[in-house]
């Protein structure tokens, strides 16, 4: 037995870490971001091709609240890649910034290209999937 009870709402956000291998968390959906710092991520990623699911956490406050229990990082947006927390809006610019970015996700900069960007927007499964369930 456990000794922590059950948290349906952190298991979900869990298990869709451990199911995407780069997701977002973030205000908003890619094609309608909610705030700035979410733009900027989206843009950011949106821009070298990555292909990513994005969650949005302000449809229940239990999404963020959990979601930071779990990375132990208050801020939102939040990017994790092969399920661990990369950072927020500020740490990812700075990766772009200086090409580590491209690394972390395995891509190279001649990948980002406008069919890729044109895809990512385009799948919504995951994304929608994960708000269901949570």
């Amino acid at each position: 037995m456990s000794d922590q009870p059950s948290n349906p709402m952190r298991d979900a956000i869990q298990e869709a870490i451990d199911e995407n291998p780069v997701i977002l968390f973030m205000k908003g959906n890619p094609d309608a971001p909610a705030c700035g710092f979410s733009a900027r991520t989206v843009a950011i990623l949106q821009s070298i091709g990555a292909r990513f699911a994005a969650v949005d956490i302000l449809p229940d406050p239990r999404i963020r609240q959990e979601l930071s229990a779990i990375s132990n990082w208050p801020t939102i947006p939040q990017l994790f890649v092969g399920g661990e927390l990369i950072g927020g809006c500020d740490i990812i610019s700075e990766m772009y910034e200086s090409g580590e970015l491209f690394e972390t996700l395995g891509l190279k900069p001649a990948d980002a290209e406008p069919e890729q960007v044109v895809a990512t927007a385009g799948r919504p499964a995951a994304p929608l999937s994960i708000e269901n369930r949570l």
